[in-house]
């Protein structure tokens, strides 16, 4: 058979990389030690492999997983083989942690080593009734992948502050502590306001990247 669908950027990736990009929008993880993924991301694999629920391992985080809209819903995916990875078509960016911490949108996160720690954090400034002002931390030594709508931008905001849309904020540095900054005014409230009300703003050492997308924010207590 032939056809341009067996080009090479097609084929299955080999790499000695337990991490690596099959595509820009698909990873392909070597098993051994355990990782920890997004429900409902996997789209492929080779081998002896086995997908479970992972509880999310103290009441804390149950109880933050119950009263905020950060839905973490993670799978815990073991054996020996390949695994394939994607969602919706989206970007996928791997990232290497070296005893460091990164705070993601849930809705960013792909997939990430067992080993990694995670957690849900509030917002600094943002109140239960904001709504969506929640993230999740993750941190130590190993890989996570992110998935990005469209082509993002990694901002410094060390220099200034820096003001973002909860909604397009894919990720920050953990060191970075962003509060939450209202723009509304009574004037732009009467005339249905701008859409824009609430942003987040970081000011300091570190970077916070931006997706070519806002996603919808989810409702109370979803």
């Amino acid at each position: 058979m032939r056809s341009d669908l067996f080009a090479q950027e097609n084929l299955e990736v080999q790499s000695q990389e337990r991490w690596a990009l099959q595509n820009p929008q698909m990873l392909r993880v070597g098993l051994g030690p355990d990782v920890l993924a997004t429900k409902g991301t996997m789209v492929a694999y080779q081998g002896q492999v086995q997908f479970h629920h992972e509880k999310s391992g103290s009441l804390g985080k149950l109880a933050k997983k119950v009263l905020t809209s950060e839905n973490v819903s993670l799978m815990r995916v073991s054996g020996q083989g390949e695994v394939f990875f994607a969602e919706e078509a989206g970007y996928v960016h791997l990232m290497h942690l070296e005893g460091e911490g990164i705070s993601i949108n849930s809705r960013n996160i792909l997939a990430f080593d067992q080993e990694l720690t995670w957690d849900i954090n509030r917002t600094k400034g943002a109140g239960m009734m904001t709504g969506g002002l929640f993230n999740t931390t993750v941190g130590g030594t190993g890989t996570v992948a992110i998935n990005v709508v469209g082509n993002p931008v990694v901002l410094d905001c060390s220099q200034q502050p820096t003001f973002v849309d909860p909604q397009a904020a894919v990720c920050w540095s953990a060191n970075l502590s962003p509060g939450v900054h209202n723009s509304m005014n009574v004037g732009s409230a009467l005339r249905g306001g701008s859409g824009e009300a609430i942003q987040y703003v970081f000011h300091g050492p570190g970077f916070v990247v931006v997706q070519a997308f806002e996603w919808k924010p989810p409702p109370p207590n979803a």
